[in-house]
């Protein structure tokens, strides 16, 4: 049995015997889960390795590659922009960099970047690890691809080229990249150990992940663990926008080269520890314990108009590259059968195989969990959606 190291608040010990029970049943090796109520914490556990193939314990201080959680935490730097005066969501993202307008994108908005809708998920000639992270392929790469279908009329993951379309679209307007003015902007001022962009100094927090295959009969029970065929042959057939958009980099980058972790991609490469998650999701949608604000209360990082955006339905039905009824606000995942949060109203985003954040405003609840066993899932870890019905069932006594 695992050790599992931490605390919960009274009412909230259904959240440690659903983690200690991942570790039991559900092939965990190192995790660590943070949940804040209120902008108070009343869930910090840890428990496990701190790398997926070693023995070292994890610690508080352990962090991870979150993947596609990423994109969550890079979804606030334009909407923060936009609360500020200085992004139009419905301007034309060449408005802020010309050259995007090429090859039939003229009328691809700030907003269908966020929402998965400019129809850029592909790159007809994918890039090198190395071109992904130079800061410089990427969006010249995105910038003069033609769009897979009319921008604006669908939806798709944008998987890999959220980095590039996201990422420039910040730089464009700010001047600098997106790895820094988070940095600057929110983990600084909120405290947090998280990094777009991991510096040198900070590689040692950061556990090594790698591919676990869960035990049989692990999954949660009303989750579909093994996906439909549709969505299982769109994965293995190297001509569809399933298979060609998690293939926009080949080959497939070394998640745990300290170059990787260094490289500013928000699409996948955010490195994160668990608390600094849900700590940041508590910052979004109210005042977070003990940092202190312009008037001396708490943080707060979403103005009402701005929680609202994020989490007001942009996209929604079949998504042409996950195969799947998917939604989405502005640059986040909405509640819905493919990814289930807590409640209609919550919105963040899991990352591919594990990691999950998000919040819930009516509840006060942000969840930040992190992992170092990669299962076979895109957007609902069996071991996330355990705990998120085990703070559920908290919630309701």
């Amino acid at each position: 049995m695992t050790d599992v190291q931490g605390t919960v608040a009274d009412g909230f010990e259904p959240v440690r015997d659903a983690f200690a029970d991942n570790f039991a049943r559900r092939g965990e090796r190192g995790a660590a889960v943070v949940v804040h109520q209120g902008g108070r914490k009343v869930v910090d556990l840890w428990g496990g390795t701190r790398d997926v193939d070693g023995g070292t314990p994890w610690t508080p201080d352990t962090a991870q590659i979150v993947r596609s959680a990423t994109k969550g935490v890079a979804a606030a730097v334009p909407l923060l922009l936009h609360q500020r005066g200085q992004v139009d969501l419905d301007a034309p993202v060449g408005t802020y960099w010309p050259e995007f307008k090429a090859a039939g994108k003229e009328r691809v908005l700030v907003r269908h970047l966020l929402a998965h809708r400019a129809g850029v998920p592909v790159l007809d000639t994918p890039l090198t690890p190395e071109q992904a992270r130079d800061g410089v392929s990427g969006p010249r790469a995105v910038a003069a691809q033609a769009p897979a279908w009319e921008p604006g009329t669908d939806h798709g993951y944008h998987a890999q080229t959220y980095s590039w379309t996201v990422g420039e679209l910040v730089r464009r307007v700010t001047g600098r990249d997106i790895g820094a003015w988070i940095a600057d902007e929110i983990a600084a001022p909120l405290g947090l150990d998280l990094w777009l962009g991991l510096p040198e100094a900070e590689q040692h927090r950061a556990g090594r992940i790698g591919d676990v295959e869960p035990p049989a009969g692990s999954g949660t029970p009303g989750l579909r663990v093994r996906p439909k065929q549709a969505v299982s042959d769109a994965y293995r057939d190297p001509a569809s926008l399933t298979r060609r958009a998690f293939a926009a980099i080949d080959p497939l980058p070394d998640e745990n080269d300290p170059a990787y972790r260094a490289a500013v991609l928000p699409a996948s490469a955010g490195v994160a520890t668990a608390e600094a998650l849900s700590r940041f999701y508590a910052a979004l949608i109210g005042d977070v314990e003990g940092v202190g604000g312009v008037d001396g209360g708490g943080r707060r990082l979403f103005a009402p108009a701005t929680l609202t955006l994020a989490r007001s339905e942009e996209s929604a039905g079949p998504d042409r590259v996950l195969i799947a009824n998917t939604r989405f606000g502005l640059g986040y995942m909405l509640h819905g059968p493919a990814s289930p949060l807590l409640a209609a109203g919550s919105f963040g985003h899991p990352g591919r195989g594990g990691s999950l954040a998000f919040a819930d405003p009516e509840s006060g609840i942000s969840f930040g969990y992190v992992t170092n066993g990669m299962q076979k899932n895109v957007t609902a870890d069996p071991r996330a959606q355990a705990l998120v019905r085990a703070v559920a069932r908290a919630l309701a006594g």
